[in-house]
């Protein structure tokens, strides 16, 4: 069982998660099966299957938050010292030198990943292109949209 890291950050939304679906969703659905069972025949009973497919969605996601919890590698940067290298879970300072924009990316697993949060994961080719590296780096990048250069202005550990 492979280790997957993980930002503190993320490990508390899945915990958080995990626990809206145990104690919220799980009686819901249960109540949800009982009353659609207290409406006859199963076989015909769209509530009824309904209910039983959301209960299986569920709990697979119980199961699977279970499992990421459980090979949890938990990296908190703000305990490490910053020497300036891109890291799993710093934040990464950009900018991009073909349209001079400014951009950053924290880089995180692959279950807190989020590209409109700028949360990148580690293996993304963004994020392949960016570990190891150093503050005021040029760095070329191969992504699916074609070639980007950045320029490593800052790297924080937050």
């Amino acid at each position: 069982m492979d280790k997957e890291p993980i930002t503190l950050n993320g490990l508390n939304k899945l915990k958080e998660e995990l626990i809206f679906l145990k104690e919220k969703k799980r009686p819901k659905i249960v109540a949800a099966i009982s009353e659609a069972r207290s409406h006859g025949d199963l076989k015909e009973n769209a509530e009824y299957h309904a209910a039983k497919e959301e209960q299986s969605h569920n709990e697979g996601r119980i199961t699977e938050i279970n499992d990421i919890i459980a090979r949890a590698n938990v990296i908190d940067v703000t305990k490490l010292k910053n020497d300036g290298k891109v890291i799993f879970g710093s934040t990464v300072f950009l900018e991009n030198l073909d349209s001079g924009e400014n951009i950053n990316y924290k880089i995180v697993g692959k279950d807190e990943a989020n590209l409109k949060e700028k949360l990148i994961y580690f293996k993304s080719p963004i994020g392949k292109g960016l570990i190891g590296k150093n503050k005021n780096d040029l760095v070329e990048i191969s992504t699916p949209a074609g070639i980007k250069n950045f320029e490593i202005k800052d790297v924080k550990y937050i």
